[in-house]
């Protein structure tokens, strides 16, 4: 983790502006401010705390709101006098209720699926009729499993012998109750892409060597 001796306290006046964004989809959550104190009670509690300006205090996001901001890492800019703060939301951010302070924008790019995997987790329990999530959840694990299984075949068939639009209808297929899936074993996307960092760097330093 950062080591708050290192900042450039002193040449922002105690206050570095510190960027907030969500760890699983790559959004932009917000900007807020941290002093030392703010720093030193993110780390040590592990939720993002911040500097009030305007009440002149420390205040933990989402103290009041339940909406708090569950801290992963924290880097510094090259200068030190500023804060790129991951963290993984609980809840929307912003105090209008949208999930950002930048408006509700879609995450782009391969970060919507962190997002559908949210909502995914939000079906949980739900009444199996309510829809087709909610039935494959109460069907259980072992027909979530073999539903990716079809789908794998599926995508590989169309790959094979189908055009673009139907390569992209059954991967999506594919990836979505591969998300459901690794929802109900309790793993996010970022197991799987750790797993896939790791496999890279082992390959890389195999031909570097």
């Amino acid at each position: 983790m950062i080591d708050p001796d290192t900042l450039a306290w002193a040449r922002m006046g105690g206050l570095l502006p510190a960027v907030v964004q969500d760890a699983d989809s790559g959004e932009v959550r917000m900007l807020g401010y941290m002093n030392r104190a703010a720093l030193n009670a993110t780390i040590d509690e592990g939720f993002v705390t911040f500097f009030s300006r305007s009440r002149n205090r420390l205040w933990r996001k989402g103290e009041s709101s339940g909406h708090t901001l569950e801290l992963v890492e924290i880097a510094a800019d090259c200068d030190g006098d500023a804060l790129l703060v991951t963290a993984r939301p609980m809840g929307p951010t912003c105090h209008t209720g949208s999930t950002s302070c930048f408006g509700d924008r879609q995450s782009q790019g391969t970060g919507f699926i962190a997002d559908l995997a949210r909502i995914l987790v939000k079906r949980a329990g739900a009444d199996p009729a309510s829809g087709y999530t909610a039935r494959l959840l109460d069907q259980g694990t072992k027909r979530i499993a073999q539903k990716v299984g079809e789908e794998g075949v599926e995508t590989a068939l169309a790959g094979v012998a189908g055009n673009d639009a139907e390569l992209a209808s059954e991967a999506a297929d594919l990836v979505y109750h591969l998300t459901l899936l690794l929802q109900v074993r309790g793993l996010r996307w970022q197991a799987v892409i750790d797993e896939l960092r790791g496999r890279h760097a082992d390959s890389s330093a195999i031909a570097s060597s």
